[in-house]
């Protein structure tokens, strides 16, 4: 009598709650994320309309919506306009009331007016998931009891948490709080891996804020991202186009000179570029610092790691000290802390003329190529090099 249709162990029944959420996490990072939000893939009609009803059956969230906040979260990030952000809202209240956060942004019909446009508005949509949301969470109730019995109950408040706990908590949440950050976009998004296997690669959270209209969010070779991995099989059964995937900038060797085409290629991937500055100039004059300073300044040094490196919109007035005091006991840190902001600059300023910009370059290489420390002098003549010529980042 407590058994359903299917009579499963222990580990059977932990095994088959994986496996239904696992779907869900896959609906939610291939079809939400990065097909209705971004467009960087296209889905075949029979597959992005099975993800719909999946949703529909196992979260009641309904896509013009889903898209819209998470587009708002976008375009006003880490502000007071932002639906989610931990650096406004606090951690906690994030990671705890992600979902709730979520659907209070949703009922502002302005924000799905704005930022919802494109998703799915057929006649089963506007006749049946959206007016009826709660349907399909009921009737997944019915399903799981059927299939599971009283077991059935407990797999189905799994499901109900899942993504409001993972996605809505954990990425939204713990993504703009902790972590590491491979690119230094203006905002807080960091990485919290090793979660791959439980959110579909959503916890790349800064590479996805860093390029946001990539189909892959994994950019080391040691990043997990199986979202990516379903788009890639997708693509090879005919279900799935890419349209958009991030890249690494292209870096000619041989090109020596300072033109048009690299200011352009700096600017474009300037990310990349200031990721690049960060490891191979000032970590490295920072630890060269650290070794031949005395206690009092070792200290010192240490406590300015953060500021040397970090999106100065990010850093707090605390680490602003820490940065000064550093800068005041190391000329070579202060040197290669000018010429990074002076490099930034150039991409804040590109409304200025194309002339402008490259005399402005010019002027950085040459200039870094004078200041008489070897790392910064060997990255200003690579950049020369780089070009517009695409290459895919390697999986």
């Amino acid at each position: 009598m407590l058994d359903g249709f299917l009579t499963l162990s222990l580990g059977g029944y932990v095994l088959a709650t994986l496996l239904l959420t696992h779907v869900t996490i896959v609906a939610v990072t291939v079809f939400l994320h990065r097909s209705q939000a971004h467009r960087a893939v296209d889905l075949h009609p029979a597959l992005s309309h099975f993800f719909r009803f999946w949703l529909w059956l196992t979260t009641g969230m309904v896509t013009k919506e889903w898209v819209a906040v998470h587009r708002k979260h976008h375009a006003h990030t880490e502000t007071a306009e932002d639906p989610h952000s931990p650096q406004v809202l606090g951690l906690r209240k994030v990671l705890l009331e992600g979902a709730e956060l979520y659907t209070d942004t949703a009922r502002d019909g302005q924000t799905t007016i704005r930022f919802g446009q494109g998703t799915p508005d057929d006649w089963i949509e506007r006749r049946l998931y959206t007016p009826y949301r709660n349907l399909g969470v009921t009737l997944l109730l019915f399903i799981d009891l059927f299939l599971f019995g009283l077991a059935g109950i407990a797999i189905w408040a799994v499901q109900m948490l899942w993504i409001p706990f993972w996605a809505a908590g954990v990425v939204n949440g713990v993504g703009h709080f902790w972590g590491y950050r491979n690119y230094e976009c203006a905002d807080a998004a960091t990485n919290i891996v090793p979660l791959g296997l439980l959110i579909g690669g959503e916890e790349l959270h800064n590479n996805h804020h860093a390029f946001p209209h990539s189909a892959r969010l994994s950019s080391k070779w040691w990043e997990l991202d199986l979202g990516w991995g379903y788009i890639r099989l997708f693509s090879l059964l005919g279900l799935a186009r890419v349209r958009r995937v991030s890249q690494l900038p292209h870096v000619n060797p041989e090109k020596q000179m300072v033109d048009q085409e690299t200011v352009r290629a700096v600017v474009m991937n300037r990310l990349y570029v200031m990721a690049r500055y960060a490891r191979t100039v000032t970590l490295p004059v920072l630890r060269e610092e650290l070794r031949r300073a005395d206690s009092s300044c070792r200290a010192i040094l240490k406590r300015a790691r953060h500021g040397l490196v970090r999106e100065q919109v990010l850093v707090d007035e605390e680490s602003r000290e820490d940065l000064r005091q550093a800068l005041g006991v190391s000329d070579s840190l202060r040197v290669v802390y000018e010429f990074r902001e002076r490099l930034q600059d150039l991409w804040r300023r590109t409304a200025t003329g194309q002339e402008q910009l490259l005399k402005a370059l010019q002027e950085w290489c040459t200039q870094a190529e004078a200041s008489g420390i070897k790392v910064l002098q060997d990255f200003a003549r690579s950049l020369p090099g780089y070009s517009m010529a695409p290459v895919a980042l390697g999986r």
